[in-house]
């Protein structure tokens, strides 16, 4: 009896034995074989394939990668990360699951459904495997610099510059930190490599643009955002920075034209609504120095509707706000030279004097002027100087002190300044000491009611 409880067991064993030693043989070719199908796109076997091996060994590092691959091939990003990463759980690699392509693919795919901390731990460990690779450090700094920490990225980048001297979006990437970090000339010569290495890269010509229009070299600058505007997704901006160029040139006529066609295409894209307030904002200040305020204020209001913390329209708003209300004040701020020269000539005479000479000056009208009457017959008539000024800034002593110079000048002993802002302390305090008469706003407003317009 002993002896056959014996021999049972002896033949489990070796059953056993043999099984184990049939799959350990089996194995190794059905792994093979999965990879062959996934080698020749078959990704349907291969999936069945793999799910098979995984059924009898779940902790197969080649049969769960292979898989992975295999729902790449079937565009299932989302079912091949999960296999990535239970490879990465079991923590080995097998004859076809090596660590170097592994590692690329789940980076990949952490980047794809947006898991930057992810994908970043793995492209620090490709670095350890392949430190040469200066891909690896580019998109290090890149995820660096998503997160703000814009030194790391700018030290990776030059790492990247460094393994390869003609890697291009590393030098638009460090360019772009550079200008950031207002040190222009460097910024300058990166970006001209970055376009040098591709021309076709429409962030780097749009910030070469923005380089070279703040140091001044508008010509060059729009030649870059006009290659800018090239690539749709740049096209928006690049022609609202054409008209700011324009503007710093002073070429008015054009800053128009480029900004009203930014403002136009905008409008009609929808998604776009920083470069539309942008186009709008600056379109107005063209406007506004054109004296063209009904539609300088057109266009604040349409941002104030949008975003009212707009850069300065609130400000702008308020500054207008009687252009808004009052007829008067509006032709008094808008109207043409002579027009302009006109009702400074008639706001003298409702200040009681008669006009001598009249011109026009910075910022407005120059007239000098006598009482038109005086309780004394053979009494001189006393010549007054008068500045008729149309701003929104608040003046300060230095045009206070600048009348005060023509005044010795012409040897004027009194003076005026009739403006349509208000005054600062330093202005008033200068004026008090001597013969100058500061008139605001308020002042401008009851004189404009006394004439016909």
């Amino acid at each position: 009896m002993g002896i056959v409880v014996l021999i049972i067991i002896l033949g489990v064993a070796v059953g056993a034995i043999t099984v184990f030693l049939i799959k350990s043989l089996l194995a190794p070719q059905q792994v093979a074989g999965l990879a062959e199908q996934v080698r020749q796109k078959k990704y349907g076997q291969a999936t069945k394939s793999a799910k098979k091996i995984i059924a009898r060994d779940p902790r197969d590092p080649d049969a769960h990668y292979l898989l992975g691959l295999a729902y790449l091939g079937e565009d299932k990003p989302d079912l091949a990360l999960m296999e990535f990463k239970t490879v990465n759980q079991i923590g080995s690699f097998g004859d076809y699951a090596k660590e170097i392509p592994f590692r690329n693919n789940i980076a990949e795919l952490y980047l794809k459904f947006n898991q930057p901390e992810e994908a970043l731990k793995e492209y620090l460990l490709l670095l350890k495997r392949e430190p040469e690779n200066p891909y690896y450090y580019y998109t290090v700094g890149t995820l660096f610099e998503q997160r703000n920490r814009s030194d790391r990225a700018a030290a990776y980048f030059k790492k990247t510059i460094e393994l390869d001297e003609n890697y291009g979006a590393a030098y638009k990437r460090l360019g772009i930190h550079l200008y950031r970090a207002k040190q222009l000339k460097p910024a300058h010569e990166h970006l001209l490599k970055a376009v040098s290495a591709n021309r076709d890269d429409a962030e780097a010509h749009y910030y070469l643009g923005r380089v070279q229009r703040d140091g001044k070299d508008f010509m060059s600058a729009i030649s870059s955002f006009e290659k800018a505007s090239k690539a749709p997704e740049w096209k928006i901006k690049a022609i609202v920075e054409r008209g700011v160029a324009y503007l710093n040139m002073g070429d008015q006529n054009r800053a128009t034209a480029e900004l009203e066609r930014a403002v136009s295409l905008a409008s009609r894209d929808g998604s776009h609504e920083q470069e539309l307030l942008h186009a709008r904002y600056f379109l107005a200040a063209v406007h506004e120095k054109n004296r063209r305020m009904e539609q300088a204020i057109q266009q604040w209001e349409k941002i104030y509707e949008k975003k009212k913390d707009f850069r300065d329209v609130a400000e702008k708003l308020s500054q207008y706000q009687d252009l808004r209300t009052d007829d008067r004040v509006k032709d008094f701020m808008t109207a043409g030279e002579e027009e302009y020269l006109a009702i400074c000539r008639k706001l003298t005479a409702a200040m009681g004097l008669t006009v001598r000479d009249a011109n026009s000056v910075e910022g407005g009208a120059q007239i000098t002027a006598v009482e038109a009457q005086s309780k004394w017959r053979n009494a001189r008539k006393l010549p007054k100087l008068l500045w008729f000024l149309r701003v929104t800034n608040v003046i300060d002593e230095a045009k206070a002190r600048a009348l005060h110079e023509e005044m010795k000048k012409q040897n004027i002993a009194r003076g005026v300044i009739v403006a349509s802002s208000t005054f600062s302390r330093k202005a008033s305090d200068y004026a008090e000491s001597r013969p100058i008469d500061l008139y605001d706003k308020d002042k401008l407003h009851s004189l404009l009611q006394k004439i016909e317009m």
